[in-house]
């Protein structure tokens, strides 16, 4: 796999690409993207990190897995491709957000100006084969996002990180709670929204008071 990365993340994860279950990693991914159809585009499998640099990361959203279905994957978590229907999550992320902030909901689904302004927008598994959810996981993936977690959790100070469901809060139990902010809810998906574990979480007014607290710009969540 050749990894286009950005510069800051290419030094921060140095170690990661040299190690074995990288390589062992990079040979699936090249494998499975030459035989079959994944998502997403083999140019946005680093979308997120390319999007937001290493040193300009405020908000971290976790998310499990890529979209699966033709067109819909651009390589943040949560995130569809201009034009195409909102999935269910992403469209109790906006009500959420509409409630929480009183701003209209949007009528694209690409959540690149929220990485352009600071929100890593972190799948566990960046790849995944058409039309099979979780075909990519347990393949290696998951350490390397651990890896870019803790990476985040040392060596910065003043990050959000958003946890939603039992997955992400379990990929994030490592995250020093004493130098960032650490937000939990239920999963946005309307399994858990429709429980009563998502609407009202106020996580993103909560997230732009600490930022504005700490110095730092708030999110256009809009």
């Amino acid at each position: 796999m050749d990894v286009k990365i950005a510069p800051s993340w290419k030094a921060a994860l140095a170690k990661e690409f040299e190690k074995e279950y990288f390589k062992i990693l990079s040979h699936f991914v090249k494998n499975e993207y030459k035989t079959k159809t994944c998502y997403p585009p083999g140019n946005q499998i680093f979308s997120a990190f390319n999007r937001t640099p290493f040193d300009k990361v405020k908000v971290v959203i976790l998310g499990q897995d890529p979209y699966h279905g033709p067109g819909q994957a651009n390589g943040l978590c949560f995130s569809v491709v201009e034009g195409i229907s909102k999935p269910p999550s992403l469209i109790n992320i906006f009500r959420e957000i509409h409630t929480d902030l009183g701003t209209p909901i949007p009528d694209s689904g690409d959540l690149e100006p929220w990485a352009n302004q600071g929100v890593l927008l972190l799948n566990a598994t960046l790849t995944v084969r058409a039309h099979t959810a979780g075909s990519h996981q347990k393949k290696g993936w998951e350490q390397f996002t651990d890896a870019v977690i803790s990476k985040l959790s040392e060596e910065r100070n003043g990050i959000v990180f958003l946890l939603w469901g039992g997955y992400a809060k379990k990929k994030g139990a490592k995250i020093d709670g004493t130098k960032h902010l650490i937000l939990s809810s239920g999963h946005p998906s309307p399994l858990s929204a429709n429980r009563g574990y998502w609407f009202g979480n106020k996580h993103f007014s909560l997230s732009n008071e600490y930022l504005e607290e700490i110095g730092k710009e708030p999110i256009k969540w809009c």
